[in-house]
């Protein structure tokens, strides 16, 4: 019979958490309601009108001001 040490049963335990919290797995739990697709949706619109290149900051403002008008987290 194999014995483990401590050290590293701690660390075969925290790979196998740390598997299950990816991004991916998060974003497969949760579902994404409705109106925030439609503010998503609406704020991309209205913040792409203008370019990053000549508004970078302006534009992210405009994204981030949308998306509290419509409740939403940015």
């Amino acid at each position: 019979m194999t014995r483990f040490s401590k050290p590293l049963a701690a660390l075969v335990l925290g790979v196998a958490v740390s598997a299950l919290a990816t991004p991916s797995f998060a974003q497969r739990s949760e579902g994404m309601s409705g109106a925030r697709e439609q503010a998503i949706r609406a704020c991309t619109k209205e913040a792409g009108k203008l370019k990053q290149y000549v508004w970078g900051d302006a534009q992210e403002d405009m994204y981030r001001s949308c998306m509290m008008k419509h409740g939403q987290q940015e």
